[in-house]
């Protein structure tokens, strides 16, 4: 699907203390996955995998709008039925196994833009493999961020169960001594010895349009950012049958918390989801 080309109009960012930005929500969904085939429209608690992608951000009271980008008919159908806004199919091109996420968001941000003949300020990303999200999280990273000129975007982090620093191990050859894999760790011999380890977890990402619109290779070494951290346990990623598996279980266990779960949002009836993404248009 194609929209009008407009020429978008020129970007008026929001600066602190005054109007709120207007913040775009993409959610990535690639047909054909190979770890985990068919992933983002299994069912997980009731909902397809995507679909928790959907109801996080119609939640969250801080994006504007929230579409998904996807190159697969049956991934858009469902999430259209799910009150999920898919204005456009992703060109196969932008839809490989070796495809790198900037050019889709480039593609999801320009193409939204030309459409609605208006730019946005903030872009946030939502992979659907992390479907444990808490909508206040991202709505007080977008703050941050609006709060933080000097930063092109916020992510999310968290702290492993484990130190790296000090049980990290490097890959020499099969009959080789093991090496260490970060040199700090030397002489530590007790883990309550060794700094805090935080890791990039995907949950969520928040960047300036702009920086998004002049990404060229790597966000982490193009750009300044800040960190959200989020507890360990929620920052949950799916690549394979285990981890589907493994965040079933913690589900199932009342050890991960999925809000619109709680509000019912797993009946039939999306309407609600429906008519808050309309509102934010």
């Amino acid at each position: 699907m194609t929209g009008p080309t407009r020429k978008p109009a020129p970007a008026t960012p929001a600066e602190p203390g005054h109007d709120s930005p207007r913040v775009l929500a993409v959610i990535p969904a690639r047909g054909g996955s190979k770890g985990l085939p068919g992933k983002n429209v299994r069912e997980l608690a009731g909902l397809p995998l995507i679909c928790h992608s959907i109801k996080a951000a119609a939640l969250c009271p801080g994006i504007t709008r929230c579409i998904v980008s996807t190159d697969d008919p049956e991934i858009a159908e469902v999430a259209r039925t799910h009150g999920g806004d898919v204005p456009f199919l992703r060109p196969d091109r932008l839809a490989t196994d070796w495809t790198p996420m900037g050019p889709v968001m480039q593609h999801a941000l320009e193409t939204v833009e030309r459409q609605e003949g208006a730019s946005y300020d903030v872009f946030v990303l939502l992979d659907p493999t992390s479907p444990s999200r808490i909508p206040q999280q991202i709505a007080e990273a977008i703050s941050q961020l609006h709060e933080s000129p000097d930063l092109d975007g916020v992510i999310s982090v968290s702290e492993p169960t484990f130190q790296p620093t000090w049980v990290g191990v490097r890959e020499t050859t099969p009959s080789g001594p093991v090496e260490r894999y970060y040199a700090e760790g030397r002489g530590v011999t007790r883990r309550q010895d060794t700094g805090r380890f935080l890791r990039i977890n995907g949950n969520f990402y928040v960047w300036r349009a702009d920086f998004v619109r002049r990404l060229q290779v790597s966000w982490f070494d193009e750009g300044r950012h800040g960190m959200y951290e989020i507890p360990e346990p929620q920052a949950f990623s799916i690549d394979d049958e285990y981890e589907f598996r493994l965040i079933e279980a913690l589900l199932g266990a009342g050890l991960l918390d999925l809000p619109w779960l709680d509000a019912g949002s797993n009946s039939d009836s999306d309407s609600d989801d429906g008519d808050r993404q309309e509102a934010g248009r």
